[in-house]
């Protein structure tokens, strides 16, 4: 070997997959993830996304930092009812965001630039629901008047949690999903599935590419960074599999091509934009080194100790160094009368529209 210097001569440790994976083992892993951002130590965070950012609130609530709930529950509300009716999952009551279009389009109407009455409501014996949520009242709104309202309150709790926030944490989970042909308009699961009627003139399947993400994430990006100019923006990548896939495909290679796809546009998202990182939740549950031991037996849920597993890193690469500001409450809660939200374990269930489609499962 030559002894002449290299770019590999100066390398880390973790830059060899000897040294950085192989020798020190999935519990030896280190440097994964290190914040490109010094924030101050009490930063406000919002988090959005499939059903895995569910974890990350979670885990920021627990330890005692600024989760920011723009849509709390009512007061004095049982935790069970808050919980079944969505209050308290993600920063406002959007329900599980599975797909970029999803995103800009729930952007577009906080920014103004779509009219939040447009997306549709679907009716189904005397009960409206929500296209953008469907299962987001467990029993559907008295009529499509109520519904509409509480559109219109979760936009402007989105909004507000974009406003506020340092950090704007987004988890991306799906590629696949459906569309109306007509208008454009994107769902939030396949009509008919849990709610609304399927038609097959009107719905379409969606499998969205590299450059139709990229375009859609940066294009909510900017919406984002034009109601608030400072906020940064953390993508992760869930690991959790389809549940099942429309695309004509093994739901095996469907999910490894959503997965792959989602995880490279965030990578070409983070080389281009200072201001936006990349934190790996989706490598460390996936990845060779973890064996697929943190999946339960059904291999898609992610089991409490991979999700500690995964908070462990998320917590020892974040960056507080930056100072607290001063007078800030530790919890950012627009509700004037006590809030709802209280610690809650890593084992917890979390809420997933996706996993209704299992119900459609002949097999």
């Amino acid at each position: 070997m030559s002894g002449k210097a290299t770019p590999y001569s100066a390398l880390p440790a973790t830059a060899y997959w000897r040294t950085g994976v192989a020798e020190p083992g999935p519990w030896g892993l280190a440097g994964l993830w290190r914040s490109r951002w010094a924030l101050p130590a009490d930063a406000r965070f919002s988090t959005y996304g499939s059903c895995f950012a569910q974890h990350i609130s979670r885990a920021l609530v627990a330890r005692q930092m600024a989760w920011i709930d723009a849509e709390p529950a009512p007061a004095r509300m049982p935790d069970a009812v808050a919980k079944a009716f969505n209050y308290g999952i993600f920063s406002s009551r959007t329900a599980n965001i599975y797909t970029a279009r999803q995103l800009l389009m729930l952007t577009e109407m906080a920014s103004g630039d779509m009219n939040p009455a447009l997306p549709e409501i679907w009716t189904d014996k005397g009960r409206a629901f929500d296209s953008l949520r469907p299962t987001i009242e467990p029993n559907g709104f008295r009529s499509i008047e109520e519904a509409q309202l509480s559109r219109l309150s979760m936009v402007r709790a989105f909004r507000r949690s974009i406003t506020n926030a340092d950090v704007f944490i987004f988890t991306l989970g799906l590629t696949e999903g459906w569309e109306n042909a007509e208008t454009g308009q994107a769902y939030a699961i396949c009509p008919g599935t849990v709610a609304g009627e399927f038609d097959a003139r009107v719905h379409r399947f969606r499998n969205y590419g590299f450059v139709e993400i990229r375009s859609d994430l940066e294009s909510a990006f900017a919406l984002m960074r034009a109601i608030n100019p400072d906020l940064r923006i953390l993508l992760t990548v869930s690991p959790v599999p389809l549940t099942a896939t429309a695309s004509g495909q093994h739901v095996l290679v469907a999910t490894t091509r959503s997965k792959s796809v989602l995880r490279a546009v965030a990578g070409e998202i983070v080389e281009a934009d200072p201001n936006t990182d990349y934190f790996p939740s989706y490598e460390i549950i996936t990845g060779a080194p973890t064996r697929a031991m943190f999946f339960e037996p059904n291999m898609r849920s992610v089991a409490p100790q991979g999700v500690e597993f995964v908070m462990r890193h998320f917590f020892a690469g974040l960056d507080l160094t930056a100072g607290a500001r001063a007078g800030l409450a530790v919890r950012i809660d627009y509700n004037e009368a006590e809030t709802r939200i209280e610690k809650e374990a890593a084992a917890e269930d979390v809420v997933c529209e996706e996993i209704a489609l299992e119900a459609h499962n002949r097999a």
